[in-house]
């Protein structure tokens, strides 16, 4: 979670507030407003989740290949990391 997701949080429940009251107290203004708000917070909220997907998908990138590279399953085969030791020489 980022300061997006919770901006876009915060602004999603503070745009119902308004809307809701608007609707209890017939003030379309408030009513619209709110739903504005809303839709604020909902992109705010997009935005966050897809810089998370972003983040996380780097850091799950890196934590496979440096899996990959310690492999070793006993079969007399080279590891990644043992054929990278060897091309570097």
């Amino acid at each position: 979670m980022n300061s997006d997701d919770i901006k876009g949080t915060v602004d999603d429940a503070a745009g119902r507030v308004k809307r809701q009251v608007g609707e209890w107290t017939g003030d379309t203004g408030s009513q619209v407003e709110g739903a504005a708000q809303q839709v604020k917070g909902k992109a705010e909220k997009a935005v966050g989740n897809l810089r998370d997907a972003i983040h996380n998908t780097g850091s799950d990138k890196d934590r496979e290949v440096e899996t990959d590279r310690t492999i070793d399953d006993d079969t007399g085969r080279e590891t990644v990391k043992e054929r990278e030791i060897r091309e570097r020489k």
